[in-house]
């Protein structure tokens, strides 16, 4: 297994910016697609973005495309997430993910290792 550990969130103005990390245990970093996903109070915890393996491609949610990136640093076993321009609707529990048995997913329910979680909070 790998252990996730994300730091990096807080409170931010409407239309600033945080950039989230996720850093993993162990050395097998590179086996896993990472992902992030965040919930709402009230809300399904939904998918924002994954990466693959290599860092080689990614793909967004539509609520986030164009406003947030993910990246991987594959010799620091970290994942990130930047975020610009956000939104109050931004506001939610962001957490990281990591699936072992999939080359690529958008499902929640494929992703066996998860982040504490860290809060995100836009302000209008």
């Amino acid at each position: 297994q790998v252990q996730l550990v994300e730091s990096g969130g807080g409170l931010v103005q409407t239309g600033g910016s945080l950039r989230p990390s996720c850093a993993a245990s162990g050395r097998t970093f590179t086996t896993y697609v990472m992902g992030w996903f965040r919930q709402a109070p009230g809300k399904e915890r939904d998918f924002v973005a994954t990466i693959t393996r290599s860092g080689a491609a990614t793909s967004y949610a539509d609520s986030v495309k164009g406003r947030f990136t993910i990246s991987r640093d594959n010799a620091k076993n970290t994942v990130y997430l930047q975020m610009n321009s956000l939104k109050p609707e931004d506001t939610a529990v962001y957490y990281c993910a990591a699936a072992d048995q999939f080359a690529w997913s958008v499902r929640r329910v494929d992703y066996a290792y998860w982040g504490q979680g860290t809060q995100v909070t836009v302000s209008s």
